[in-house]
């Protein structure tokens, strides 16, 4: 695998250069330059998403073969195994935000004891989360869920639940390299596991190449051998690269350091509890369509496989705003940092109405991918999900732009805000309205994605307000600062 990194920037460890210049640019100029550099840390990272998201569409499209009650089941385990994975993706992620301060200090020992830090939590988050899902099932019959679609969701996870820990591990891995700005290895690697899994889901499902045919559960096998291999791969590139490898192999990466470990877990909670309310959201609205029936369930699950694909760009494009809105915080540069935030913003609302445009104008082909309405009971879960579609159409600008929210808020150094309104946004306003809409006005599946697009788009406003606040008082305070101008349509 290529480790290449001549177009990345720099990672010596020197401080970042000073582009206080950049602060007095007006007009057009200044949106265009600096498009092309967010993009450009964005755009790797909105590959390697791709390509990971890839890992579980490839599942349903296999599963989406075998029948309604299949993809029901697997739609559910990995609704929670996404939630939980998400949870401890979120303790971890600020793993990258802290390398990225040790290296603009330049600070190596510190980066090491980071590393460690981020596979002690990984490690913890895995064992118990492993746990947590071996033994739900009971709970989820009591929640309403058909039995008939838990038994088989139970078969699922107690393949798939021990690949949290690998996961999680190369989660660690991926923050660590985002924080040092070198994160083209992932993608090379995540792509490749693209590739292994299709090969894998057909051999293990239908025993080929001398193989037992494992049917449904084939899949779930397919899935915790892509993740313990990406992660093995990608500990074999970290060696190959004489940067990264320093890190890896340094003693501080294989000792305990109290204040790293703290430091991961300060400012991974309140990340962590932000991604836990918002998969939660996401989770408990999949349980209350899961009440209405096997066909909802399966119609969602197509739904939100489709619609997470499309999350990625605005995973990408938050993560690349954040970490160049704490460069400029770092400079005390607040109007730079309020316009990467909007510009940001800008980018998700545009990329998400570009996708919708097909949403609206080739539906059913989009869903066909997923789930063949040639296959006995399938057609009334295709015509559902084209339905949820053209809802999803509004609902993913929202989406993408509470996404962005969180990464900007992050950058400015408010990590507890997220998570304050994502339980107002979801939770006070979004479930209720989605089961208000759904189970109590008889309005079904369709609508609990309503109240689900009324959820974001009242999370997606109060981050945005609250990053315009926060920004405009750090502005406020810094010494010698001038008014913030009005950003030029």
């Amino acid at each position: 695998m290529s480790t290449d990194t001549t177009d990345t920037p720099d990672t010596t460890g020197a401080p970042a250069p000073n582009r206080a210049e950049e602060t007095g640019a007006t007009g057009a100029a200044w949106w265009v330059k600096n498009s092309r550099t967010l993009l450009k840390l964005a755009l790797p990272l909105i590959l390697t998403n791709f390509a990971y998201v890839a890992l579980t569409t490839v599942d349903i499209v296999m599963l989406g073969r075998l029948g309604a009650l299949e993809i029901a089941a697997a739609g559910l385990a990995l609704a929670l195994f996404n939630q939980l994975r998400t949870t401890g993706t979120g303790l971890v992620t600020g793993v990258s935000n802290l390398v990225a301060e040790a290296r603009v200090r330049d600070d190596r020992e510190r980066i090491g004891a980071l590393l460690f830090a981020g596979f002690f939590w990984a490690t913890v988050c895995g064992v118990l989360f492993c746990a947590g899902l071996l033994l739900i099932g009971p709970l989820l019959v009591l929640l309403g869920q058909d039995p008939a679609v838990v038994d088989k969701a139970g078969e699922f996870l107690m393949v798939l639940a021990p690949g949290m820990l690998p996961c999680l591990w190369f989660q660690t891995l991926r923050h660590f390299t985002t924080g040092l700005k070198r994160p083209g290895p992932l993608l090379a690697i995540t792509l490749v596991s693209v590739g292994v899994t299709v090969a894998l889901n057909h051999a293990l499902m239908y025993g080929e190449f001398g193989l037992p045919a494992f049917g449904f559960v084939g899949v779930a096998i397919a899935t915790v051998t892509v993740f313990l291999l990406s992660f093995l791969a990608f500990v074999v590139v970290i060696l190959r690269d004489a940067v990264l490898r320093s890190y890896l192999l340094s003693p501080a990466a294989r000792r305990w350091d109290g204040d790293a470990v703290r430091s991961v877990w300060r400012l991974g909670l309140p990340i962590s509890g932000t991604y836990a309310s918002e998969a939660g959201f996401f989770s408990v609205l999949t349980l209350v369509i899961g009440s209405l029936g096997a066909d909802a369930l399966a119609a969602q699950t197509v739904l939100n496989q489709i619609v997470y694909i499309v999350f990625m760009i605005s995973a990408g494009l938050s993560h690349a705003a954040s970490i160049h809105i704490s460069e400029a915080g770092g400079r005390n540069d607040y109007a730079t940092a309020r316009r990467t935030g909007l510009l940001g913003t800008a980018w998700g609302v545009i990329a998400t109405l570009a996708v919708a445009t097909l949403y609206l104008a080739i539906p059913e082909p989009l869903v066909s991918l997923f789930i063949s309405a040639e296959h006995a009971g399938n057609a009334d879960i295709v015509a559902l999900t084209v339905t949820g579609l053209m809802i999803a159409a509004l609902m993913q600008v929202f989406d993408a732009t509470q996404n962005i929210g969180n990464g900007i808020l992050r950058g400015v150094g408010d990590t507890a805000g997220p998570f304050r309104i994502s339980l107002v946004g979801y939770w006070l306003i979004g479930l209720p309205a989605g089961y208000l809409l759904g189970v109590t006005a008889d309005g079904g599946v369709e609508g609990v994605w309503v109240g689900q697009t009324i959820g974001l788009a009242a999370t997606a406003a109060l981050l945005l307000a609250a990053f315009l606040r926060r920004v405009g008082r750090l502005h406020r305070e810094t010494p010698g600062a001038p008014d913030l101008e009005p950003e030029p349509s």
